[in-house]
């Protein structure tokens, strides 16, 4: 039994499809493009574009699994402590903004290592780069300045 589902996208240049195992989901794209997400580690979103190409191919489709890449890795992490926002823009402007009308996290963009920081007041940050590697120096590198910014409990 094959454990994929079709969904006919509102665009109609697009297709989503869904594997159970590894979860992730897939836009195919009527110019050949294929975005999968979901995956949770990078060998994880090779098998399942692979397992993804193989279903394609069983259905008719002529498909080559060519040209492989991860451009984008997202991870979530929390500090011990919550955060100051407001305090944390003003001593990291102009790499910090902070529009609490627009959006109630603060972001940091790290330009070298093409990593941009969410950072929530509860001290939960969202983290997104090109690679495992850099997202986790662009945490090790955020994180003395959260720790300055840290609300201490009375």
């Amino acid at each position: 039994m094959s454990a994929f589902a079709f969904f006919f996208s509102s665009l109609p240049q697009k297709v989503l499809m869904k594997l159970r195992k590894p979860k992730i989901t897939a836009s195919i794209w009527s110019s050949g493009k294929i975005i999968c997400t979901g995956a949770t580690s990078e060998e994880e979103a090779k098998y399942g574009a692979r397992r993804l190409a193989r279903c394609l191919q069983k259905l008719g489709f002529k498909v080559k699994f060519t040209d492989f890449k991860v451009v984008n890795v997202l991870a979530v992490c929390s500090m011990p402590f919550q955060i100051h926002l407001i305090e944390f823009t003003k001593s990291n402007r102009p790499i910090a903004s902070y529009e609490p009308e627009l959006h109630p996290a603060a972001t940091y963009r790290i330009k070298s290592l093409r990593a941009t920081v969410q950072i929530f007041s509860t001290g939960s940050i969202t983290v997104t780069g090109p690679n495992v590697q850099q997202v986790a120096t662009a945490v090790e590198q955020i994180y003395p300045l959260l720790f300055e910014c840290r609300k201490i409990p009375r």
